[in-house]
């Protein structure tokens, strides 16, 4: 058997059902760059600042006991109010010198100076500084490692030799892991600093220190002696896990932290030894970092709990090792977990043909996506990467919506092309939305059907060449099918010089008797114009009688399997084309049934004609002529019209003379009144003869026009 025998059917359904379907492998794609990005950390500018966001709720609903701040950290810091008290800016060495003997007197375990001490005291108080450093045997100095990101690691800046061969030093690169993002939300441990110099982090080496154990790394993995303290991510990325502080007094923003666990620099510069003894517990065993909080020091940096100073961002560093650094990165494993889980969502709606389904499944993915990764971050303190994803989600829907746009752009083509010729646009438009409509067959359902005809064409055509006839007709019909297709209705067909058309369908119009009679009127006003332009032109006057009816019709597509025609059937078309006909005993020019004017009474002005029956129906049924649309007739013609109205009450109240006197005054004010002459001849004649006493009023019409 050959290779494509040896598939079976139920292959080769597979694979005719995913032909076209260029949108799965693209989707795949996507997210499989979304895990590459995230592996890559390529969108660290957006995803930083949704990291910023979940904090903000990992500070309302996380464990109380990880996001508060750790007591074993504490901030001496300088502020305004320390150097207006002060009066000279910055901090005099002699003074820091003063600052690190008490805390080193008080029990500080580690004493951080993040002053970066590179460059000689132009007053003789170095040694003085020295001093004090070397005697307290455990201050840690702030220092510079320059990193490239192409270079990478060049060198450490740290304090002049003087310093540093009596302080520990560790390197406080406060910024932010992108060249875009300012966000502080991770500190980056770099392993060839420590190779080759030695240098850490100065809250690494901080806690190093607190607990009189080396640091090193392993396998993105931080240890202090033997105790693992933080689990890293791929790039040695420590999250820093800020803490939550309470509000202000006047509820604007929430407190620094040196101002929740810290101490003025004055109340240990300014005091007394005995003041000292009773602020130890404040110090002792702690980790003390001096650093400056006021604005002049320009030392603030943006972080997902807002704008800190660089002193509080190395609190927050060395506590979150201290809680064994309670945010981490998810693995790559979970990663791929979270991005198939997404990919199965987007390709399961991608087969959905519905619209709305298919992109509130997409939305309803993200949503849950977007809260787990939050409530991950809050509450379990684990770090989904949102944005690749999102975005892979957002360009995997283009994508999908893309190829259902393009596959039904190719079938609204197909069947403009196969049915636009012969179908009114609007038909063709309701076949674009639902092609099963296609299928034969029809629906009953109520509607409004039209009909019009040239009076005498057979007459007037005699006296015209082809080509003149032709180029007549044309004007015509365009004219009047413009107006019909403007005012949303269905052509039917052309039969000669007649328009057969309908309102109600395809599309539901619920005032498709109104639209029906709109449309009739302002053809009726456009045929006034092309009337008065044949005339010019020395072609014959035309007329023409258009009948309106309204009912339960069937309207579908109807013919063979191979040419099919969307058209109207029933009785209630039939009466339509025979109120056409109709006009012709009344001499009138647009006839509308009882039931079309029900419909649409508050909207047009009307002439009732009479009851009349007509060929071939035994119910007779009351018809109007229609005139305009509502409170728009005026003049002579509202006068006939009243006066109409009251002659036609005599005619059925059998006082034929004064009916007949009726009639008269109508058409001294128009006297080519169709209808007022039809009823004058009726009068005339019945003054003469007049009807039988069982006569029921009803107009017999003997031709169906």
């Amino acid at each position: 058997m050959g290779a494509a025998g040896s598939r079976g059917p139920s292959t080769l359904n597979v694979l005719s059902f995913l032909k076209g379907r260029f949108d799965l492998p693209l989707v795949v794609f996507l997210f499989g760059l979304a895990l590459f990005a995230e592996y890559q950390e390529s969108l660290t500018i957006v995803e930083d600042e949704t990291i910023s966001y979940r904090h903000l709720l990992r500070s309302g609903y996380g464990d109380p006991a990880l996001i508060a701040p750790s007591p074993d950290v504490t901030v001496v810091y300088t502020d305004e109010d320390f150097y207006e008290e002060y009066e000279v800016y910055p901090l005099r060495r002699v003074d820091l010198a003063t600052i690190i003997a008490r805390l080193s007197a008080m029990g500080a375990s580690v004493i951080g100076v993040d002053m970066l001490l590179d460059f000689n005291s132009a007053y003789n108080e170095d040694p003085t500084l020295v001093q004090a450093i070397e005697a307290a045997g455990n201050v840690l100095l702030v220092s510079q490692a320059e990193i490239s990101g192409d270079a990478g690691y060049q060198k450490t800046n740290f304090a002049i030799p003087k310093f540093a061969s009596v302080a520990e030093s560790g390197y406080s690169n406060i910024s932010s892991n992108s060249d875009l993002a300012e966000t502080m939300v991770r500190l980056r441990i770099h392993p060839e600093v420590a190779e080759r110099d030695n240098g850490w982090p100065f809250a690494v080496k901080a806690l190093s220190m607190h607990l009189g154990e080396a640091p090193s790394l392993q396998n993105h993995q931080l240890f202090i002696g033997d105790e693992m303290v933080a689990q890293l991510d791929q790039h040695n990325d420590l999250y820093l896990d800020y803490p939550m502080l309470p509000r202000t007094i006047d509820a604007a923003g929430s407190r620094a932290r040196h101002e929740e666990v810290g101490i003025a620099a004055g109340d240990i510069l300014f005091v007394d030894e005995e003041e000292l003894e009773d602020l130890s517990f404040l110090v002792s065993g702690k980790i003390v970092l001096i650093g400056e909080v006021a604005e002049v020091a320009h030392d603030q940096f943006e972080t997902p709990a807002g704008n800190i100073f660089g002193v509080n961002i190395i609190a927050s560093e060395i506590e979150t090792l201290l809680k064994g650094g309670p945010l981490r990165a998810a693995s790559i494993a979970t990663e791929s977990v979270v991005t198939a889980l997404l990919l199965a969502v987007i390709l399961a709606s991608s087969f959905i043909a519905a619209p709305l389904i298919r992109n509130g499944i997409s939305l309803l993915g993200a949503v849950v996506f977007v809260g787990f990764c939050c409530w991950a971050y809050a509450i379990e303190g684990l770090i989904l990467s949102m944005v690749p994803n999102i975005f892979a989600i957002i360009l995997s829907v283009i994508v999908v919506n893309g190829r259902f746009y393009l596959n039904e752009m190719g079938q609204k083509a197909y069947i403009k092309d196969a049915f636009g010729q012969y179908l009114s646009p609007t038909v063709v438009a309701d076949l674009v939305k639902d092609p099963d409509k296609l299928t034969l067959g029809g629906e009953e359902r109520e509607m409004t059907a039209y009909f019009s005809d040239i009076a005498g064409f057979s007459t007037f055509s005699e006296g015209m060449t082809p080509t003149q006839l032709v180029g007549l007709l044309n004007e015509y019909l365009t004219e009047m099918c413009d107006v019909i297709i403007a005012s949303d209705g269905t052509i039917d067909k052309f039969e000669g010089d007649a328009i057969i058309a309908f309102w109600g369908a395809p599309i539901d119009q619920p005032a498709h008797a109104r639209q029906a009679c709109f449309a009739s009127i302002d053809m009726n006003h456009a045929l006034g114009g092309l009337r008065d332009q044949w005339v010019a032109r020395g072609l014959p006057k035309v007329s023409v009688r258009m009948g309106v009816n309204t009912g339960r019709m069937v309207v579908g597509n109807m013919g063979s399997t191979q040419r099919i025609n969307y058209t109207i059937m029933g009785d209630a078309v039939n009466l339509a084309a025979r109120l056409e006909g109709a006009n012709k005993a009344f001499r009138s020019d647009l006839m509308i049934s009882e039931s079309t004017y029900l419909q649409c009474k508050d909207d047009v002005d009307v002439r009732e004609l009479d009851i009349i029956r007509v060929v071939g129906k035994a119910e007779p049924i009351r018809v109007y002529q229609l005139l305009n649309r509502k409170d728009q007739t005026t003049g002579v013609l509202a006068d006939v019209v009243d006066r109409y109205q009251g002659g036609l009450q005599l005619i059925r109240d059998r006082n034929f003379v004064d009916a007949q006197a009726a009639f008269r005054a109508c058409v001294d004010l128009i006297p080519d009144d169709g209808p007022s002459l039809t009823h004058l001849a009726r009068c005339e004649a019945f003054v003469l003869t007049p009807p039988p006493l069982d006569w029921d009023g009803v107009m017999e019409l003997k031709e169906k026009g």
